[in-house]
């Protein structure tokens, strides 16, 4: 079992090297050892591209017939942009496969482990099955319902600011916490903001890593009624990976405007006369956007949480205090009303990087405000 386990580690530290390229894809490892020696590995590297199963296959020093493969994923057993991997595991002889999570996609969801028996392969599942969904999280929360994954990161003092009174906010987080946030950058689909942000700090909102290639994500601009500036620079940057989410209140000819420039704009209905933030994650999901990272502000942030959008949190807290009445906090909006009705977060990890404490955790229902 200890070899077992570190298969299949191995398997699922290859499987995230495919993170932020084989969007909206799981993000899938593979090894395969024979006589407790390792003869293949590999992973799923970009979407479109060979599955880790082929790639593993392809890599092995010797034949594979009568080995083991370890995987993080259920095989598929569906024709794709690539032939079922079933096939291919059976054809090459493979005796055993060990699987840690059942794949939750319908067109797989044990139809792969049914073929392999069929077929006369041994087939083991559950092995570290807990990592592997927490792995794949964005995916399976999209394959089954067809809504982004939403992560909302923040950076903020311990009292809770994340910019003084004057509006200076550079820098609030060290420089390891930033360097995560561009890692996630590419890591996830898209990345949405306020168009109080868009306004105020004009960013890229690109995926800025040194000395590593990077994918940048589509850039959503929340902007109820289409005030973003013409010369924004995620509209005269890349403006083809931007979309401005607006109410019916917004100009026609505005948006007409920011069509031009090469953006895409989504009317929605309002909400408490904002944008409808549940028909936004619907019609993200139908442009095949898995995952967002919403970067606030505040008012975006609580609007977000309050309509029950938000999967998980990762709060980076600097060990700071700003203080000061009108210095922006990391939720705002009209705030709940009640101490009993307060959203709780159930942390699942907390952990210190050089300047910062990193916390994550998951919302449950929320409560009425």
């Amino acid at each position: 079992m200890k070899d077992e386990i570190k298969y299949m580690k191995l398997a699922l530290k290859l499987a995230k090297k495919g993170a932020g390229w084989v969007n909206p894809n799981p993000m899938v490892g593979a090894v395969i050892v024979k006589n407790n020696v390792i003869i293949g590995q590999g992973y799923h590297e970009y979407f479109g591209g060979p599955h880790a199963e082929v790639n593993t296959i392809n890599s092995c020093s010797r034949s594979p017939r009568g080995a083991t493969l370890y995987l993080n994923l259920e095989p598929c057993v569906h024709h794709g942009k690539t032939p079922p991997c079933v096939e291919l595991i059976v054809e090459k002889g493979i005796r055993k496969v060990v699987i840690a999570l059942k794949d939750p996609n319908q067109k797989v969801n044990g139809k792969g482990i049914q073929y392999l028996k069929s077929k006369k392969v041994m087939v083991e599942t559950g092995l570290l099955e807990e990592e592997a969904a927490m792995l794949n999280e964005a995916f399976i929360k999209f394959i089954t319902t067809r809504k982004p994954f939403c992560l909302f990161k923040g950076a903020m003092t311990l009292d809770g600011k994340i910019a003084s009174a004057t509006g200076d906010s550079r820098w609030i987080s060290g420089e390891s916490s930033r360097k995560l946030a561009h890692r996630l950058r590419h890591e996830f689909s898209a990345i949405m903001v306020g168009i109080g942000t868009v306004l105020k700090d004009n960013p890229t909102l690109d995926a800025r890593r040194s000395r590593k290639i990077s994918k940048d994500p589509l850039k959503v601009v929340v902007d109820s009624l289409a005030r973003i500036s013409l010369d924004s620079h995620v509209l005269t940057t890349n403006p083809q990976l931007t979309v401005v989410a607006v109410t019916k209140q917004a100009s026609s000819a505005k948006l007409n405007e920011i069509k031009r420039m090469g953006a895409q704009a989504i009317v929605c209905p309002e909400k408490n006369e904002q944008v409808d933030l549940e028909y936004l994650m619907l019609a993200l999901g139908l442009m095949d956007i898995d995952s967002i990272l919403l970067e606030g502000g505040g008012t975006l942030a609580f609007s977000a949480v309050r309509d029950n959008i938000v999967d998980k949190v990762m709060l980076f807290i600097a060990p700071k205090f700003i203080g000061g009445k009108k210095a922006p906090t990391i939720l705002e909006g009209e705030g709940i009303r009640r101490i009993s009705n307060a959203i709780p977060l159930h942390v699942s990890s907390m952990k210190m990087l050089k300047e910062d404490i990193m916390i994550e955790g998951y919302f449950s229902c929320l409560q009425e405000s």
